[in-house]
């Protein structure tokens, strides 16, 4: 492949982010995708292959997620499996993790320094993925590991440091995620969005270092960086003044006193192990009475727990008694009452007044019904009732005397088998103390030993935690004061106007660039291919929107690319990575189900010129794409294949659901 003029190789170089490990937590168990070589470095070049449906894009999505997206992806076999997403990555060539929350989306990520499954990793730091400019923001973070911290965004096209917001990583991520809906739609410029436009222009702008009032965006930058650099120094001072207060000794001290307290631990463990072995031997000949003891405990157990009910019985039976006693009570009153007292009669018709006889129901004057239920009353009769409720008071009165009668004898019965607990015991306590005795010495001088070792580790542990929070601060401020000396630079040489990339010259490189991918790619009658100063990609003289869907897929690459290729050459503030989802859509398919050959040699190119660039100018930087079927060229470069069969393990991402 033909070089660019002037371009410069990009090489490996300390900033920037690079993916490791994507882990997926759920119940009792993980779902991982690993992105390192052999050697533990990074790979350049990781495709995901697989059936659709799948997952594939789903790790894309869930990288995107941790570094800062709003949402993570919520297939129906996501939501209930997975918990929390962790990224490991490389940030300037040191090893960090980033966790959060799947469910509802969540406002905070964790971000620690260390690697998945490496022992003793430092507490996390809990980092707001917005507001992007709060100063402890995970936006924040990552974009001081690719030069870009504290850089201001027009929100016209006017200067005006009032209508300003600052760079966010999730503006950056344009340039280093080309989902499938961006591929062949006609708005991969965001033009649907005049703001949205707007600010991915300035964001290639700040990315390549050409955006308007250069000099005066690099003297803001380099005071907030001074500002933050000073406030970083005293507190770094602060806590390298606790850490000597401490007098708990450098890193190499405190891992050796935490090696020799595991030991130690482990050592007492296994002593403590042997020594209650022995003492078990050693007491063998007291069996028998052990059973006896057991014996004795269960039975006095039993005896307590039948008084206990007993007990429980006769006060619920007493109570109930009190309740038949009081019924039979009123039952008896009101039986005597309808004998004792006569029953009031109706002397005077209530309608005309004429007086009545005793026994009549009708008024001979006025023919009034004077006692309608005359001829259902009569004397009132309990007596049932009476006899049900003596009854049931005669069988409690019966049942509560038996139960008092047998109390007594079941208090004996309890105490004589505590007492019998109590003798065996005894027994017990006598026939091996003997034995014992001499092991108790040996396992109070264990227990010592093993609380001293634990409070030893407890010390390093808190030890070690200062000093990676004291390293943290000084990685901090080396980073930072890097960062100051290269926007100072920067300053310097745009002073000048010598050593400053011209925004023409930038554009001109990409569109060389963008229009020899598309020939590499054998792209149809290659006419007028060119990058617009307004970044649009042109075809034929034509905006990309008129390019057919499979044109539109192979322009998006190519312009995606060829922005991606000379940030890297040239050294810019690009993160270093791009994600790429499904490059083969509208164009076909290889494999066997191939129909188009011209498609085949097309999609063969396009992994061919991306092992190539990575292997020469590329090198160092990362590329992972999700392809369903990419070309057999590509198979050294897959690093997991989905099959979606039951009987072809992986069947996708979530690998246990394959209903």
């Amino acid at each position: 492949m033909s070089s660019d003029p002037g371009a410069n190789l990009g090489g490996s170089r300390v900033h920037g982010i690079r993916l490791r490990r994507l882990r997926l937590h759920g119940e009792g168990r993980t779902y991982d995708v690993d992105f390192r070589q052999p050697e533990d470095s990074p790979r350049p070049l990781s495709v995901i292959a697989g059936a659709f449906s799948t997952g594939k894009t789903t790790i894309l999505e869930f990288i995107d997620y941790c570094l800062g997206a709003s949402d993570h992806p919520r297939h129906p076999e996501i939501m209930p499996k997975v918990r929390a997403a962790t990224l490991e990555v490389e940030l300037s060539g040191s090893p960090y993790l980033i966790e959060r929350a799947v469910g509802e989306p969540s406002t905070f990520a964790y971000v620690c320094a260390g690697r998945l499954d490496e022992p003793g990793a430092a507490p996390p730091e809990r980092r707001p993925v917005r507001p992007a400019g709060h100063p402890d923001s995970l936006s924040r973070l990552l974009l001081s590991h690719c030069k870009l911290e504290g850089v201001q965004l027009r929100g016209t096209l006017g200067w005006d440091e009032a209508d300003t917001d600052p760079l966010s990583f999730r503006d950056l991520m344009w340039l280093c995620f080309l989902p499938n809906e961006r591929l062949d739609d006609k708005n991969l410029l965001f033009e649907n969005a005049p703001m949205k436009h707007l600010k991915l222009r300035q964001v290639v702008d700040v990315v390549f270092d050409v955006h308007d009032d250069h000099s005066v965006e690099l003297g803001r930058r380099i005071r907030a960086v001074e500002a933050d650099l000073a406030s970083a120094r005293r507190a770094y001072l602060v806590a390298e003044q606790l850490v000597e207060e401490q007098q708990q000794g450098d890193r190499d001290e405190l891992e050796a006193v935490h090696r020799s307290a595991k030991a130690e631990l482990a050592e007492c463990a296994m002593a403590m192990a042997a020594l209650d072995a022995r003492a078990r031997a050693e007491t063998t000949f007291a069996a028998e009475s052990r059973e006896r003891h057991q014996a004795a405990a269960y039975e006095a157990r039993r005896a307590a727990g039948l008084l206990r009910d007993r007990e429980t019985q006769v006060g619920r039976m007493s109570s109930l008694r009190t309740t038949y006693a009081e019924d039979v009570s009123k039952l008896t009153m009101l039986a005597e009452a309808d004998r004792l007292f006569e029953p009031m009669r109706v002397n005077v018709c209530p309608s005309c007044l004429t007086p009545l006889a005793g026994s009549e129901r009708r008024c001979g004057a006025c023919q009034f019904d004077v006692d309608p239920h005359s001829a259902d009353a009569g004397t009132l009769d309990v007596s049932a009732e009476l006899r049900s409720a003596k009854a049931r008071l005669n069988e409690l009165t019966d049942y509560l005397t038996r139960l008092e009668r047998e109390m007594p004898r079941l208090r004996m019965a309890a105490e004589r088998a505590q007492e019998a607990e109590a003798r065996a015991a005894t027994e017990v306590d006598l026939m091996t103390a003997h034995a014992v005795t001499p092991y108790l010495a040996q396992r109070d001088a264990l227990a010592r030993r093993r609380e001293d070792a634990s409070a030893a580790i407890q010390r390093a542990v808190t030890g070690l935690r200062l000093i990676q929070s004291l390293e943290r601060r000084a990685a901090s401020i080396d980073r930072q004061e890097a960062l100051l000396a290269s926007l100072r630079e920067g300053l310097a040489d745009a002073g000048g106007h010598a050593s400053r990339a011209d925004r023409s010259a930038v554009l001109r490189r990409v569109s060389a660039r963008y229009r020899r991918l598309l020939e590499e790619w054998r792209y149809p009658k290659v006419a007028d291919a060119y990058v617009a100063d307004d970044l649009t990609p042109y075809m034929r003289g034509e905006p990309y929107a008129a390019a057919s869907s499979g044109g539109r897929t192979l322009i998006a690459l190519a312009w995606q690319l060829a922005l991606f290729e000379i940030a890297w050459e040239t050294r810019s503030s690009h993160p270093g990575f791009l994600l790429l989802d499904s490059p083969q859509k509208n164009l076909g398919q290889t494999g066997e189900g191939a129909t188009d050959p011209a498609d085949t040699a097309t999609i063969d190119q396009i992994y061919r010129h991306l092992d190539e660039w990575l292997s020469d100018r590329g090198s160092g930087a990362q590329i992972v794409v999700a392809d369903n079927a990419p070309p057999p060229t590509a198979a050294s470069d897959i690093i997991v294949r989905f099959s979606r069969r039951p009987d072809l393990p992986p069947y996708g991402l979530i690998d246990d659901d394959t209903a």
